[in-house]
């Protein structure tokens, strides 16, 4: 098994990010008008998001989707998560990348490439960049029937989403892969954004850190600013036992996939990882750093092909 390990952490967005720049606010709020009333003066006196209250942070996302990538309807229940845009489309970008490594360099594009993107959520986002930036094909699978149903409308209500993404339902909680994909069925890539929290305690930890490091105030039973279900926040175990899983199951598909990935958040949780995937049958083994502002994250990615399968994956299939 060979490794790459970018240990370099971006402080700026990815280069083909289209919001590597300050928001231009007036555009945006040209795009969705409400947003207005959202807009307060920073520290510095410049005019932001007032990002600690969570329908300041939906419009502000609603009007990146509409003004940057054509999105003109995307809502949601408040309840689900309403995911960061940059950060997303950030995921999306290293990806392209990742996959071009087996294409002379070139990004493959269209409905050639197609992505799994497990815990696709009620908002659908990944698959909405993915297809907006690179027109692949997506499959979004969940373990919650009414998120699929609230990703499926935003699907049906914009016109160039339409036929790009299927919605399947994870009927078994503790299966990743299994009970998704067929047999023989192959996929390009898989992307995840795994559940942060082991519970709900640690998820209200976190949120009580956040407001207090957004707004200074102190509150004990804080309102998410990026809202969020039980299961797309918490898993038994947190973010290393459902990668872990993740992991294993990847290896009864792992001819059928050219490229397993997955956010980790904690860096506690990289090295583990590693060693996990160590004792697994892979061929390689990337680690995708990743940063904005003071956040720093990264991808892990792996597979079980070997380079000759890899490249012979890219001439058959895109070229």
């Amino acid at each position: 098994m060979s490794q790459e390990i970018n240990k370099q952490v971006k402080t700026r967005l990815h280069p083909r990010n289209k919001n590597r720049e300050r928001y231009d606010l007036q555009a945006l709020i040209q795009a969705i008008p409400e947003l207005k009333n959202h807009v307060k003066p920073s520290k510095q006196g410049s005019d932001s998001i007032d990002f600690a209250n969570p329908r300041a942070v939906k419009l502000l996302n609603q009007a990146l989707l509409h003004h940057y990538y054509g999105i003109e309807k995307w809502d949601f229940p408040d309840e689900n998560l309403c995911p960061p845009i940059p950060g997303r489309a950030d995921y999306l970008h290293h990806m392209a990348d990742l996959l071009a490594e087996n294409n002379d360099g070139i990004i493959p594009t269209g409905d050639r490439v197609t992505c799994l993107d497990v815990g696709v959520g009620a908002s659908c986002i990944y698959p909405i960049i993915g297809v907006t930036e690179y027109d692949w094909q997506f499959i979004g699978c969940d373990v919650n029937s009414k998120s699929l149903e609230s990703a499926q409308q935003i699907i049906d209500s914009n016109p160039q989403l339409e036929n790009k993404i299927s919605c399947r339902l994870q009927n078994n909680p503790k299966s990743i892969f299994r009970g998704i994909l067929e047999r023989d069925e192959k996929i390009d890539l898989s992307i995840c954004n795994p559940p942060f929290h082991s519970s709900k305690k640690e998820a209200q930890k976190g949120s009580r850190r956040k407001i207090k490091n957004l707004s200074g105030k102190r509150e004990k039973t804080p309102t998410l600013n990026f809202s969020g279900i039980n299961n797309e926040l918490i898993y038994f175990g947190g973010e290393y036992q459902f990668i872990i899983n993740m992991i294993k199951e990847s290896e009864f598909i792992g001819k059928n996939c050219l490229w397993f990935t997955t956010l980790v958040s904690k860096q506690s949780n990289v090295e583990r990882i590693y060693k996990l995937l160590d004792k697994t049958d892979i061929f390689q083994l990337k680690t995708i750093a990743m940063g904005t502002g003071n956040k720093s994250s990264r991808i892990v990615a792996w597979t079980f092909l070997s380079s000759e399968e890899r490249q012979a994956w890219g001439q058959k299939r895109w070229q």
